[in-house]
């Protein structure tokens, strides 16, 4: 039985660059696409609505990591059995959906990560040097802490299958950019595995981007992230986030929906 795959995209201010996403997706692979917009000041919402766009419109700006909240509950309750975060800014190459996914299809890996850094083009996608090294140097406490061994794992390109987002209690995190970070130590934590495949990318001007005093926040955010995690390893702090399933913090009103088994 066919799998069903769901595209959801967190939107602000994508205006520019959204169809040119879409118009990339393999739709024989998709089949459904949910974006979720958090008060852009653009056309994002009236673009998505033309392209055919399951739209959710939040009626206040509640940051990324808000955002991405939204998007999995979106897809948990339309059905999906994978789930593929991409952001709508045509950074990453959308054409690589199934590649990124045919890992957790075939079993091999519980959530997959899109690697820029894997085929060693990074610098040909024209990303800063301050943001490389940031990354080398964040990725490899992750590495360390959590003990994985990715080449990047900070991307806006990820795929999970849906007992990951039914099990993690993601809707604790952050609502800022380091809820990608918690979300791979929870992924962890939860004894589910990671994969990765590499990804070109493009850095331009429309292409959304975190200044650098956000991203010096999200980067102490992202080492606190892991202190917590080893904390709860080593049995010094009970963390709820890396402790309490999902279920656990839902309403129980709100389990059949969201959760297969919610008996």
């Amino acid at each position: 039985m066919k799998e069903r795959v769901v595209v959801i995209m967190p939107a602000y201010n994508a205006a520019q660059t959204l169809e040119k996403t879409y118009r990339d997706l393999p739709m024989d692979v998709v089949d459904r696409i949910i974006l979720v917009d958090d008060v852009s000041q653009d056309e994002t919402v009236e673009i998505a609505r033309r392209l055919g766009l399951k739209t959710v419109v939040h009626i206040q700006n509640r940051g990324y990591g808000g955002n991405q909240k939204t998007c999995y509950l979106e897809a948990l309750k339309d059905g999906a059995d994978i789930v593929v975060m991409l952001h709508p800014d045509y950074q990453y190459d959308s054409t690589l959906v199934p590649d990124l996914i045919a890992p957790l299809q075939r079993g091999e890996a519980d959530m997959m990560l899109g690697s820029r850094f894997l085929g060693g083009q990074v610098r040909a996608g024209g990303m800063p040097i301050y943001k490389i090294i940031a990354n080398r140097f964040l990725t490899t406490c992750e590495n360390l802490a959590l003990g994985l061994r990715l080449s990047e794992a900070h991307t806006g390109f990820r795929a999970y299958r849906r007992e990951v987002l039914e099990t993690i209690p993601f809707l604790l995190n952050s609502d800022d950019f380091v809820f990608d970070s918690e979300v791979i130590a929870q992924t962890v934590a939860f004894g589910f595995r990671i994969g990765e495949i590499g990804v070109p990318t493009r850095y331009f001007d429309e292409a959304s981007s975190v200044n650098f005093r956000r991203s010096v926040v999200y980067g102490f955010a992202t080492l606190w992230t892991l202190v917590k995690y080893l904390g709860h390893k080593w049995g010094l702090a009970q963390v709820d986030q890396f402790s309490r399933r999902l279920r656990d913090v839902i309403s129980r009103y709100h389990q059949a929906e969201l959760l297969r088994d919610s008996g």
